[in-house]
């Protein structure tokens, strides 16, 4: 039962692509590369640059606080992810000055941060082109039924027009599944980006504070 379940799903997806024509392809590829970047992004924000961020600082506070910047900085080294790699470039620079330390960490974001938004756009795009492809197919649908019901016969009519408009509704339903499945991934990309942008910028800003403390105790 369950095979021939599989093999009834099977045959209704084939024939429902089929039915829809050639736009039917072109959407499914425009979706295939947009999933292929969601999935190398997802693997890349949740696995290489994103980090407790809380965490991470108190551990480094509690190093800092010690007046042991070189183990802060080992830790640091010890992770791959953004922020320690923007915190690891003002911890190098901690006995220089405040504005010296503050360059250090910027240019590091600036190095880091495009590598966190990178590709995010082109999930946007994708969304966009799978409505469009859609929309489009729809058109060529409904064009084609048209005009093949103005030259056929009136007993064909009724069965030219349901396979032309089965065509458009297909490419329609197909497009607008594509559409909003990217963009629901990408909103959910988008948040953790936004989340590992934020705390570099968030706690960049309580490592000059927690290195000023550290040189005051030091006079």
């Amino acid at each position: 039962m369950e095979g021939s379940t599989v093999v009834g799903s099977v045959n209704t997806i084939a024939s429902f692509i089929q039915n829809g024509g050639a736009f039917m392809w072109v959407i499914l590829i425009v979706w295939g590369f947009g999933i292929a970047i969601a999935i190398e992004r997802f693997i890349k924000l949740s696995f290489k640059f994103d980090v407790d961020g809380a965490s991470f600082m108190n551990e480094l506070q509690r190093y800092i606080l010690s007046n042991d910047i070189q183990g802060a900085i080992r830790v640091c080294s010890g992770s791959a992810a953004a922020l320690p790699r923007v915190l690891k470039s003002g911890l190098k620079r901690s006995t220089s000055s405040p504005g010296q330390i503050q360059n250090a960490i910027d240019a590091t974001a600036l190095e880091v941060i495009p590598k966190v938004e990178l590709r995010m756009n082109y999930l946007q795009l994708v969304a966009n082109i799978a409505t469009l492809f859609g929309l489009l197919g729809t058109i060529q649908g409904l064009i084609e039924s048209f005009a093949a019901v103005a030259a056929a016969d009136p007993a064909q009519k009724a069965e030219l027009l349901a396979t032309g408009i089965s065509k458009a509704m297909n490419t329609t339903f197909l497009g607008l599944l594509a559409a909003i499945s990217i963009m629901m991934v990408h909103t959910f990309l988008q948040s953790k980006s936004d989340k590992i942008v934020n705390e570099i910028d968030e706690f960049s800003v309580k490592l000059m504070d927690l290195l000023g403390t550290k040189k005051e105790k030091g006079e």
